[in-house]
């Protein structure tokens, strides 16, 4: 289904704005609902906003769009950034979406001037194929510690 997908509709990536904040709540529910993402507030995520993207395929003749992808980055520093957030339909996965997502992040990071962007994530292969891996130049790793109980 995907590939009939890729020939039949035109994706977009864009910066997200405030309109678009029920549509990204809603695309994430589900997958918070899943313990793959995090839940996020509208306050977090219009927080996130200057830096939250979103992918979009305009779906009716009056131009109506479906967003149907959505990632940010947040960044902590001059230092550091995380890819968040990053979603796609169901309907909508294979196609490319997730790639064009991470890659806006990660052009975003570079527009600010910061040195490294992570991702805390259960897909691996998925970022490795975008070009994150486990180690930076210098063998540098990122090491965590849970401190609250699992959801």
């Amino acid at each position: 289904m995907a590939a009939n997908l890729m020939t039949q509709v035109e994706i977009k990536v864009r910066s997200a704005n405030p309109a678009d904040l029920p549509a990204i709540a809603a695309l994430i529910e589900p997958f918070v609902d899943e313990g793959k993402l995090l839940e996020r507030t509208f306050d977090e995520m219009n927080e996130l906003l200057p830096n939250f993207f979103i992918a979009a395929t305009v779906t009716e003749p009056d131009g109506t769009e479906l967003i149907v992808g959505c990632a940010a980055l947040e960044i902590y520093s001059r230092k550091l950034a995380e890819v968040r957030s990053l979603a796609v339909h169901p309907d909508y996965q294979g196609l490319g979406i997730g790639r064009m997502l991470v890659k806006a992040c990660v052009e975003r990071a570079r527009e600010r001037g910061v040195f490294e962007v992570m991702a805390i994530t259960a897909a691996e292969s998925f970022f490795k194929s975008c070009g994150f891996d486990f180690t930076l130049p210098g063998e540098k790793k990122a090491l965590f510690i849970q401190t609250r109980d699992r959801l």
